[in-house]
């Protein structure tokens, strides 16, 4: 069976070296005169990224305010304090550099602007985004694929609730990919932003839509490139070669492409917004933590799928006989790949200690909504199934 599908991916991509060349005419093409430059830490900073927008900026005829500051797991109280300066200062535009948390604040704040009420009510399904300032990306992190996507992530302080939402209000005009700028991002850096890419694709390859063997072919040609890539990259982090892989996979793995024909489940990251929300890990490796547990709860009523994954991925010998064995040994392959970039493969492993059975009950309230809501999509889970996944990862 192939599903229906509306595919629109209008992101203009600027990709190569010295292509922050382009940021000021790109801004102005776009509409922006007043703009908000956005961004994380210090490291755009120091490296000089941050003078080089601000002079194209300049060179552009462009005035601009600047909010630095976002963290991982992009806060509510940022976006709300990018909302007030943007109405302030009458921002026309918002320029992120940065990752996917910047982007993903950019985002907010640009739902945040127009709107009339608190921008949360978007995240709390008390309103739908009517409206967004236009957005675009100087990319520096690998790894969420924000920069062509439809969703927006942000955490709300009071209560530390992680959520997302999607519109195709908030897809970015423009993203500017310089491999680069990529060169000094630590090796757990990039292990955890390659294992979200991997992530992104694979929550839409395992799929109850199994007949577009060409969204199929797709996926499976990314997620082998980034594994190998991965590894490769622990070996030599300033090859522009393999850095190029990385970061134009992290656009293809989250811009749906890799859904055309099939459906996104994302069960794994919705449990995932959880752990990080409570203990604060970095998305990738929460990821990694969960997903071989997932994969267990659920592969045997998907076997057809995980033996594909098995076989065509991760390299396993299909034993025809015993196609259970042949999906369990995709999975510790999987595994091994994790722990081989650095990545843990189990909750002990992430956080240091086992969960308390208070923590998973309020990790598992948080997911469910209260028990009002269920998540993914080839396999549903119930707040039953939540618990039992989380269990399971914690051994």
């Amino acid at each position: 069976m192939i599903k229906d599908f509306n595919y629109y991916a209008p992101t203009r991509v600027v990709f190569g070296r010295e292509s922050e060349n382009e940021i000021g005419r790109l801004v102005v093409d776009n509409g922006g005169r007043r703009v908000l430059l956005h961004y994380g830490g210090g490291s755009a900073e120091r490296s000089g990224l941050l003078d080089v927008v601000r002079q194209q900026l300049r060179q552009a005829g462009v005035s601009f305010c600047e909010l630095g500051g976002v963290v991982p797991n992009p806060l509510l109280s940022k976006v709300q304090e990018g909302i007030d300066l943007c109405r302030r200062e009458a921002v026309d535009f918002i320029l992120a550099v940065g990752g996917g948390s910047v982007i993903d604040s950019a985002k907010a704040i640009g739902y945040g602007v127009p709107y009339d009420g608190d921008v949360w009510d978007f995240w709390d399904s008390k309103a739908v985004p009517q409206a967004c300032l236009p957005i675009g990306v100087v990319l520096t992190i690998p790894a969420a694929g924000s920069e062509m996507s439809s969703s927006c992530v942000i955490t709300k302080d009071e209560g530390m609730f992680k959520r997302g939402i999607n519109s195709d209000l908030c897809r970015c005009r423009f993203v500017v990919m310089n491999p680069e700028r990529t060169y000094t991002l630590p090796p757990f850096q990039t292990a955890a932003g390659a294992t979200d890419i991997m992530m992104h694709t694979m929550e839409r390859y395992f799929s109850k839509y199994e007949d577009m063997t060409i969204t199929d072919a797709i996926s499976e040609a990314l997620l082998r490139t980034v594994k190998d890539t991965a590894l490769a990259l622990l070996q030599a982090p300033t090859d522009y070669r393999l850095r190029a892989q990385i970061m134009w996979a992290g656009s293809l793995a989250h811009n749906d492409l890799t859904e055309c024909g099939t459906e996104k489940d994302f069960g794994t990251h919705r449990l995932e917004h959880e752990l990080s929300s409570l203990f604060g890990v970095t998305h990738g490796a929460g990821l990694a933590a969960l997903w071989p547990s997932w994969a267990r709860y659920v592969m045997s009523r998907h076997l057809s799928r995980f033996v594909q994954f098995a076989v065509n991925v991760m390299g396993v010998t299909n034993d025809f006989a015993h196609p259970e064995e042949t999906a369990e040994r995709g999975i510790r392959a999987m595994e091994e790949f994790y722990h081989k970039i650095g990545m843990p493969t189990n909750i002990p492993e992430l956080i240091g200690h086992k969960l308390t059975d208070e923590e998973i009950n309020i990790m598992v309230d948080k997911c469910s909504r209260g028990g009002t809501i269920t998540v993914g999509a080839m396999e549903v889970l119930d707040t039953a199934a939540m618990r039992a996944v989380y269990t399971l990862a914690n051994n």
